[in-house]
């Protein structure tokens, strides 16, 4: 059982984030790259993390895949925000561009997702990941399937 379904049956999409934010709880992929989901509301969400050592890839930098995990929460997050009591989502399709290399001393950042167009079977998303000056290091564009539980 996910903690989705643990925290927040019968309710909708987004009231069941809100639950899962204050419950204080975190899904294991946000324990694993230490970042937290701090923010959503109907057709937005907001994760941020400050990258560490653990994410560290072999040539120096962090590994695009921190970057990418936190924009496919954003946009995935932002789509479950405006899915109702009977419905899930999935990933289909994740485009990631890599603006500016992240490092550990690249300090907090945000991963902010929003839903461009939801429709019974298919969803559309786009996220930024931007430090706290406002400096863009990747975007994301997300197609994601619609589905009743």
């Amino acid at each position: 059982m996910s903690l989705i379904e643990e925290t927040a049956a019968g309710l909708d999409g987004l009231a069941q984030l809100r639950k899962l934010i204050a419950s204080k709880r975190k899904p294991g992929i946000l324990v694993s790259l230490d970042f937290d989901f701090i923010e959503v509301e109907a057709g937005r969400a907001v994760f941020a993390g400050v990258p560490g050592d653990h994410a560290y890839n072999p040539i120096g930098t962090v590994h695009g895949g921190y970057a990418a995990t936190l924009l496919d929460s954003a946009c995935g997050c932002a789509v479950h925000s405006c899915l109702t009591a009977t419905q899930a989502y999935t990933t289909l399709e994740l485009k990631v561009a890599y603006h500016k290399a992240v490092t550990r001393d690249s300090g907090l950042l945000r991963a902010e997702g929003r839903v461009l167009s939801i429709g019974r079977r298919a969803a559309f998303a786009e996220a930024t990941l931007k430090d706290a000056s406002g400096r863009l290091f990747a975007s994301a564009t997300s197609t994601l399937l619609v589905m009743e539980r």
